[in-house]
């Protein structure tokens, strides 16, 4: 017998989704198609008057702009954005985890102050622009000079920005430059680093103190070391210094409790919320369980959603921080402007997904089902357990920056479009949501989540696929990303405020 190609996703939906192309005449849900339906697209299953609410997910997506006839396709031609929230239902258990899930370690670095990294680099990081160019001169030649003779470093990495100067030295720009590049200063998986200025920019080193004291945190000024030719010769004897101590460290049995897992999703298709993100949900919840820390992130793309995560709120008080953020962005995108519903972008559009309301409701499905812990501003660090909320754009190197300038030790990405991604010095694992991405980009894709859709595979027992291989690359397992060299180029701090 042939395999069902759609699927209803809750008991109240009014449309089905493709689950693989449907020619026009063929039978769904006891309804008969009226035209071509793509996989990943909507079909609906029940006549749907003009004005009426769209529900996928069990949630309202949007109203119509026609009368829709059951078996017809609906997509942006009759389907437009409308701010509806459904009431949220009972939520669910989240994904049970064992006493075994629980009490599971993973090979990792213990650094002195306690906590636990998954890599062992040394970051050359950038205060201003200016300094970029050097920056990278000075990563290309110590990868090149040093690196050989240090099995135990992972690599040079360096971090730079279009920021630093032309800006106010005051204000919410100066605020999360400072925050981001701090995160990195003292990031865990950076067992050195180096801070590299001009000298004469509104971002001063000064700002960073010793880059956080100590043997393997240092920084310097191009200005101070007579130029650029200069400034790399001192680096190389700066590096070679803290490459004598960083390159001592050893993995040891860490408990997964210690990661922190940046959770992001880009290049969303109509599979993303029934594969990908569901099932790295699961794998969210069992790490959650186990004393770990997962980080939900990309407000404008839980933006119509954000009702089921408040529901999960542990307190009135994380609560009320969620609709802040929520409050502040609809002023934001308002002042400038757009729409929030100007974010599903082209290409989510042509995988199947027409609102920002049905983005959103896939995306969540990233945090799995635990209770929401706490919520943060972009780049804050994170130190609740748990499922936690960072404050960031939708935009995925600039959210996946403030995660890890937060802390996370590693990345998440899931993706239905192929969105090629890397995070240095946090591993970047990514989940193909359709296994035709799989295969057509294997090499960038770390798991096939398309075979959930096939019933090759449950959500559950692919989330706990997605969990084992979250243990296997803290270990030190390369993910796809780091195995090409993503990760130099993917740091992109958020933007605010004005250009002076």
């Amino acid at each position: 017998m042939d395999r069902q190609n759609w699927i209803i996703l809750s008991a109240g939906d009014n449309v089905a989704v493709a689950t693989a192309p449907i020619a026009e005449g063929s039978d769904v849900a006891n309804v008969t198609t009226r035209q071509k339906i793509d996989a990943g697209h909507k079909i609906a299953i029940t006549d749907i008057p003009l004005g009426m609410p769209v529900v996928k997910y069990g949630q309202a997506i949007g109203r119509t702009t026609a009368d829709v006839k059951a078996g017809d396709h609906v997509h942006s031609h009759n389907l437009h954005f409308e701010n509806d929230r459904l009431a949220a239902t009972a939520n669910s258990a989240p994904e049970e985890a064992s006493a075994a899930d629980k009490a599971r370690t993973f090979m990792g670095y213990r650094r002195a102050d306690g906590r636990a990294a998954t890599r062992n680099y040394i970051g050359i990081i950038a205060s201003v622009n200016c300094s970029t160019t050097v920056c990278r001169a000075i990563a290309d030649e110590a990868n090149r000079t040093i690196l050989p003779h240090y099995d135990g470093i992972d690599g040079f990495v360096p971090i730079v920005h279009d920021q630093g100067c032309g800006m106010s030295s005051t204000g919410d720009g100066m605020n999360v430059l400072h925050r981001t590049l701090a995160g990195y200063t003292r990031h865990v998986n950076f067992g050195g680093v180096l801070m590299i200025g001009l000298g004469c920019e509104v971002n001063q080193l000064t700002l960073y103190g010793q880059s956080g004291a100590g043997a393997s945190k240092r920084h310097f000024n191009i200005q101070d070391a007579g130029g650029s030719r200069r400034a790399v010769e001192r680096a190389m004897g700066v590096l070679r210094e803290i490459a004598a101590d960083v390159g001592r460290e050893k993995r040891v049995p860490i408990s997964v409790g210690e990661i922190i897992i940046g959770l992001q999703c880009g290049g969303s298709d109509g599979f993303s919320g029934i594969t990908a993100n569901p099932a790295l949900g699961v794998a969210a919840d069992l790490l959650a369980a186990a004393g770990g820390t997962a980080i939900l992130s990309e407000t404008s793309e839980i933006y119509g959603a954000e009702h089921l995560l408040r529901s999960r709120a542990v307190s009135d008080e994380v609560a009320k921080k969620l609709d802040e953020k929520i409050a502040w962005w609809e002023d934001y995108v308002a002042l400038h402007g757009a729409s929030l519903d100007n974010n599903p972008s082209p290409g989510n559009k042509r995988g199947g997904l027409t609102t920002i309301l049905e983005k959103s409701l896939g995306a969540v499905a990233k945090g799995g089902r635990s209770p929401l812990t706490a919520v943060y501003g972009y780049a804050e660090r994170v130190t609740a357990p748990g499922l936690v909320f960072m404050d960031t754009p939708g935009y995925d190197p600039v959210s996946a920056t403030g995660q890890v300038a937060g802390g996370a030790n590693m990345i998440a990405f899931t993706t239905g479009r192929g969105s090629c991604f890397g995070c240095r010095p946090a591993p970047s694992l990514k989940l193909a949501s359709n296994s035709a991405l799989y295969a057509s980009m294997e090499e960038d894709m770390d798991i096939d989540c398309g075979t959930i859709v096939t019933g090759d595979a449950t959500i559950s027992g692919k989330g706990r696929e997605i969990f084992d291989l979250i243990v296997e690359t803290a270990s030190g397992k390369k993910t796809k990303s780091e195995i090409f060299g993503y990760g130099d180029n993917e740091f992109v701090p958020w933007h605010l405020g004005a250009t002076l």
